[in-house]
């Protein structure tokens, strides 16, 4: 079955397409919830979610642009909807640094790079994961989020100087255990 009937299936609420649906792209969104999640099990608590809310708004999809964007879309908007309005957004403006520049080459660990973003505080990551994942710029990011354009860059910038240092741990000791 083609991506197109299996869409059109979901919109009569087949169970049958919502499980191919949910085949084809769970891995994915789960790289997605993984990247905007503090942990692993809160990343599969936001893969479940955001599939519920796929089923109920898959007949919003008009078949204009790609699914998967659109799919995408509709799980960081679920999962920064999750952020919105908590009190750690609401941070003071800090002096924005010059731009740190974070070299990642290809003796780290994928594993690795997403355990220290998951760490980082939520208002930094999702900051940092908007920014450079989805290229937002720090005015679509203040929307987003409800903050200002300073406390975007702000977050932004202590985010890279946050994984900056990490990165530079990891290569000084060249072993940090990775643990989910």
């Amino acid at each position: 079955m083609d991506l197109e009937q299996i869409i059109h299936d979901c919109k009569k609420n087949q169970s049958k397409a919502q499980e191919q649906l949910y085949m084809l792209y769970a891995p994915k969104m789960f790289t997605v919830c993984l990247k905007y999640s503090r942990n692993y099990a809160e990343a599969q608590d936001h893969l479940q979610e955001g599939f519920l809310l796929v089923f109920n708004k898959i007949y919003q999809f008009e078949f204009r642009g790609s699914f998967e964007g659109w799919i995408k879309k509709v799980f960081i908007n679920y999962i920064l909807q999750q952020y919105r309005g908590k009190s750690f957004l609401s941070v003071i403006e800090e002096d924005v640094e010059e731009d740190v520049e974070v070299e990642v080459d290809e003796e780290i660990p994928m594993e690795f790079l997403m355990k220290i973003i998951q760490e980082l505080p939520d208002r930094y990551r999702l900051v940092f994961n908007l920014s450079v994942f989805e290229n937002f710029s720090h005015q679509e990011i203040a929307q987003q989020l409800g903050i200002t354009v300073g406390t975007s860059k702000s977050n932004l910038s202590r985010a890279k100087m946050i994984l900056k240092q990490k990165i530079e741990h990891y290569k000084g000791t060249s072993k940090i255990p990775i643990t989910r």
